[in-house]
């Protein structure tokens, strides 16, 4: 069966896949590396596009990411290409470098975060290129070198792993380090490879599946989550273009009002932060945006760079904050 279209909505997250043309090596030493490293900064080091991980192997890559105003396949385009033309040039190569289509799985939050986290940081053991943890924690061309507080990348997010696994920055890296344990020795992980829940792998019990109008679990092999996650997904990447276009515009609206009021900016309202004015704000733009905008947990969800049961959550508590009437006043008069 043909893969369909790559989904590119931003906020949600992918897991993206790069190979050199026929497996070709893409890096023939650090100084390749560094070029890759300094072409994703350029693109996402301006906090409108979150990396939560990488691993450069030999002959490919893999990034997790979420992108918040740049759509992936701009970035993805900028980053390969200006790096291929770098290659060609310093190699003497003409000709493709990479193969014709990366590969990208919008990624439910949760679990799989976190299990992908640590699958793909654990790459370079697995290739035999690093020998063992405490080398994988000082190498540059992985993520886990800051999520363990031994490089640092202004363009990394390493906050919201951490987050993840505690309050404590400290207690947070000795449980990620214990985490990353547990995952050695660990086989490749097909379910980590897209395709929703997949039943036929016994990856999923019955009662924790999700079934659609024909008793049949929601399936995409670009998605990877639950039947529920999957369907959302499909929603909004099938609704109207104009649609969508006057949902940015009163997101857009709600978010810039929501930081005013707030006193707080963007990135700090994406980061995952629990302090009292990102948490409030979070909340208004949820309660306000699903009563009086109609927009979906999905929207909120991509938007606000959360995982959809926080959206939820919020939902559910229901409560409007005080500065909603103003922030809601500020909106409507954009729209008028």
């Amino acid at each position: 069966m043909p893969r369909g279209p790559r989904l590119d909505i931003p906020g949600l997250i992918y897991h993206v896949m790069c190979r050199g043309i026929e497996r070709s090596i893409i890096f023939s030493d650090d100084y390749d590396r560094e070029q890759l490293l300094t072409r994703i900064s350029k693109h996402a080091g301006r906090g409108s596009f979150h990396v939560y991980a990488f691993s450069l192997m030999p002959n490919h890559f893999h990034l997790l990411v979420r992108p918040l105003d740049i759509g992936l396949a701009t970035f993805m385009r900028r980053v390969l290409t200006g790096y291929a033309i770098y290659f060609n040039r310093r190699h003497k190569r003409s000709g493709h470098l990479f193969q014709n289509r990366y590969k990208s799985i919008v990624v439910e939050e949760g679990a799989y975060l976190l299990e992908l986290v640590r699958y793909i940081h654990l790459n370079p053991l697995r290739g035999g290129i690093i020998s063992d943890l405490e080398a994988l924690s000082i190498w540059p061309y992985s993520g886990y070198s800051a999520l363990i507080g031994k490089a640092k990348y202004s363009w990394f997010e390493a906050d919201h792993t951490l987050s993840l696994f505690g309050a404590r920055r400290h207690d947070a890296r000795e449980k990620l380090s214990s985490f990353m344990k547990d995952g050695l020795g660990a086989e490749r992980c097909d379910d980590l490879v897209g395709g929703g829940l997949k039943r036929s792998l016994g990856l999923i019990s019955d009662k924790d599946m999700h079934l659609d109008g024909t008793g049949h679990q929601a399936y995409d092999e670009r998605i990877l989550g639950s039947g529920d996650f999957v369907e959302a997904v499909l929603r909004n990447a099938d609704r109207p273009a104009a649609e969508k276009k006057g949902n940015r515009s009163n997101i857009h609206g709600l978010i810039e009002a929501a930081l005013s009021s707030y006193s707080i900016t963007r990135p700090e309202l994406c980061s995952g932060s629990k302090r009292s004015a990102i948490s409030k704000a979070r909340s208004t733009i949820i309660v306000l945006g699903v009563k009086h905008f109609g927009l979906s947990p999905i929207e909120l969800s991509e938007a606000l760079g959360i995982s959809l049961s926080a959206v939820y959550s919020i939902i559910s508590r229901s409560r409007e904050e005080d500065a909603s009437e103003s922030i809601l006043d500020v909106v409507r008069r954009k729209n008028m």
